[in-house]
């Protein structure tokens, strides 16, 4: 299973709202810290919006806020709305057509199980626990290199 663009950037975004949860967010100041394409991020933010997973402040001081605490939001509920369902077959999915062979399937077990170890890691991190892990990081890992984004291939 592969979390596409949209998925890593939603992400890291909601990781920039939550870094000063009581203030405003600039998109423009978030696409430049992160080196991401502010054009990107208006389509991903229309998203977070929508869902009411962050508010639009209005003004020339405007931007976005989380709406709930960074404890409030899990990486599953933020990968699900914008990737979907978890689920590494299509035959697992909301969506599935029905299969002749679902009860005799023993892959369909496999990947069953896989998607059940997916949501348990991804529902039981939240926002708080990664910005706690930053901390952690920052403290004890080697600064990073200003092109770090740019040579990145996990898509951070």
């Amino acid at each position: 299973m592969k979390i596409s663009t949209k998925g890593r950037y939603a992400l890291r975004l909601m990781m920039e709202f939550a870094r000063q949860p009581e203030q405003v967010t600039r998109l423009k100041d978030a696409a430049a810290k992160q080196e991401l394409s502010e054009k990107y991020l208006e389509q991903i933010v229309a998203v977070l919006s929508k869902a009411g997973f962050v508010k639009s402040i209005r003004g020339a001081q405007g931007g976005y806020l989380l709406t709930r605490a960074p404890k409030d939001y899990s990486v599953g509920d933020i990968l699900r709305l914008t990737e979907g369902n978890m689920a590494p077959v299509v035959c697992l999915g909301q969506d599935s057509v029905a299969c002749d062979l679902a009860e005799r399937c023993v892959s369909r077990s496999v990947f069953s199980r896989i998607e059940s170890a997916v949501n348990e890691v991804i529902d039981h991190i939240t926002l708080a626990d990664l910005l706690q892990e930053e901390q952690t990081l920052a403290t004890t890992a080697a600064p990073i290199p200003e092109d770090a984004h740019r040579r990145c291939q996990g898509g951070h």
